[in-house]
């Protein structure tokens, strides 16, 4: 008879194999640690399923080094990408498009841009970038190869979508996105709508961190919004379950064009649209 796990491990050991089952559902599909961690706690903590319209977000039920102590002691779990070493560059579409490279000559009509590294990493390995005939890059790995910025000149009304987190941070990369380019630029979200529709595990980043947030930052969020992003608490695209994330972007992606509008014109579509239409199951 083999030995019982010490007393607490077991249930947490379980929850994590159903949890990567549900992770890589439908067929297949690949994702990060974090969305894992995700996962993991909506195993725990199913509250997620409530109705839409009633808006709310969940506080993690486990922590992430209870997690990660269970993981190491799975030895490794069907569709979980490997960590990339720490001296080595990560491979995203937008650093190597030979596979994408026949669309140079005809123009890109979207481009993906991803506040983490780690996501833009999991949408290319489930081929997103082909699926949707666009380029998929970490914020950190721009600015853009002249090949591609010429590609999407070309294009005529190309977009550049840019998926952030429901954080300062995000905000704050999303403006930086669109500062930094002349052609149209998208927030895809998450926004704090997105995370409390969605029932999203948030965060809440320590006191010092706490506080309302410059106006340039928060334009076209609602009150509630801002008082949600003041208060501390944040939500990470790695939160949202990943066959939803694929559909969200590919949706996303695939059924806009770019328009040239003035600013304020911008951020009343933002507000109205609410970023971006997260589909239901």
């Amino acid at each position: 008879m083999s030995p019982r796990p010490p007393s607490g491990r077991a249930p947490i050991d379980r929850a994590l194999a159903r949890a990567a089952a549900r992770a890589g559902e439908p067929g297949g599909i690949r994702f990060t640690e974090r969305q894992l961690y995700y996962e993991l706690c909506r195993v725990l903590r199913p509250l997620h399923a409530g109705p839409r319209r009633i808006p709310y977000t969940l506080a993690p039920p486990v922590t992430y080094r209870r997690f990660a102590e269970a993981l190491a002691r799975t030895g490794g779990l069907p569709g979980l990408l490997p960590a990339p070493a720490p001296a080595a560059p990560v491979r995203t579409a937008g650093s190597d498009l030979s596979d994408l490279s026949d669309l140079y000559d005809y123009g890109f009509p979207r481009l993906l841009v991803c506040q983490d590294r780690s996501v833009a990493r999991m949408l290319i390995a489930n081929d997103l970038h082909l699926e949707a005939a666009c380029p998929v890059f970490a914020a950190e790995d721009l600015p853009l190869d002249p090949r591609l910025s010429a590609a999407l000149d070309r294009a005529g009304d190309a977009v550049i979508h840019v998926l952030h987190d429901a954080s300062p941070a995000g905000l704050a990369c999303y403006r930086k996105v669109r500062d930094a380019h002349a052609l149209p630029t998208r927030s895809m979200g998450l926004v704090p709508r997105h995370a409390g529709a969605l029932h999203l595990t948030a965060g809440r980043a320590p006191g010092p961190l706490r506080g309302a947030l410059p106006e340039h930052l928060t334009a076209g969020l609602r009150p509630a919004e801002r008082a949600w992003l003041a208060s501390g608490r944040f939500s990470e695209v790695a939160a949202v379950n990943p066959a939803r994330l694929l559909r969200a972007v590919i949706r996303t992606v695939r059924g806009t064009t770019g328009t040239r509008t003035p600013v304020r014109q911008h951020l009343r579509g933002l507000r109205e649209a609410g970023f971006m239409t997260w589909p239901t199951p």
